[in-house]
């Protein structure tokens, strides 16, 4: 296993920005890419269908940044809830800048003994509600006439196969495709549309769907011996998020060392 890099400084690649990000509350992605944001210059909004650690995870970022950022209770299944996430934020800063489409939902089942129940809530979190976030967000960036930008959260299991993932990695491929489809609408608008595609980024939330040992067998497949850490991935949201990435529009960036 090779040594844990350490975060690098913030080098204001995002100052004056304001972001919106979906699914920020707890220890995964979404977390490590609001405090990445903050750490770049940015005033975040945050969002998550976890009241209670949503609040943690402002008062988090509160101790980071001296100031607490906008935390708006919201489930990506429920489309009223979508169109006020938005709106909260448009309305409490006069405009954002970027929307990280972070919401997600995993599980491990295979296909012979998945119910169209675990199939579905699977797609709708994970594929209809990064719909719903990016077509929430692209009628606010259209109306602010100033260009934009989205980041959706995809996966490598898009890619490659794994066992008992049919499902998330149907809707992680509908993430690429959307994000693809989108970005040459809105392109006439000055707004990109670009996706990261993580291969295993290690938090505690895994364990839920993930025993140890098949999290230990999936680390081991990639070339560092190790997962990637959460941060990892926040660094290359924020610099597609930032303008050292203008040309870059309907993009998959992959966040992997893993073995063919």
């Amino acid at each position: 296993m090779s040594a844990l890099p350490t975060p690098p400084a913030g080098h204001g690649l995002l100052d004056g920005k304001v972001v919106v990000i979906t699914a920020a509350a707890g220890t995964g992605i979404g977390f490590a890419t609001a405090r990445r944001c903050v750490e770049e210059g940015a005033t975040i909004v945050i969002s998550d269908a976890h009241e209670r650690r949503l609040a943690e995870s402002a008062d988090a970022l509160a101790e980071l940044s001296g100031r607490r950022p906008l935390a708006v209770p919201c489930d990506v299944t429920d489309e009223a809830q979508v169109q006020h996430l938005y709106n909260e934020a448009a309305r409490h800063h006069g405009r954002f800048d970027v929307a990280v489409n972070n919401a997600g939902l995993g599980g491990q089942a295979e296909i012979v003994d998945m119910s169209d129940e675990q199939w579905a809530t699977v797609l709708d979190v994970t594929l209809t509600g990064t719909f719903r976030c990016t077509r929430a967000a692209l009628r606010h960036f259209y109306d602010q006439d100033a260009g934009g930008v989205i980041v959706n959260n995809a996966s490598v299991l898009a890619w490659r196969a794994q066992a008992g993932q049919a499902h998330y990695a149907a809707a992680k491929a509908g993430v690429m495709a959307l994000t693809r489809c989108s970005a040459v609408e809105a392109a006439p608008h000055g707004v990109r549309v670009n996706a990261v595609s993580p291969s295993l980024a290690i938090h505690p939330f895994l364990n839920r769907v993930m025993t140890d040992e098949q999290l230990a067998e999936l680390a081991g497949r990639e070339v560092w011996g190790r997962s990637a850490e959460v941060w990892e991935v926040a660094n290359v949201i924020v610099f597609l998020a930032s303008d050292y990435a203008s040309y870059l529009t309907g993009e998959v960036v992959s966040v992997s060392g893993q073995h063919p």
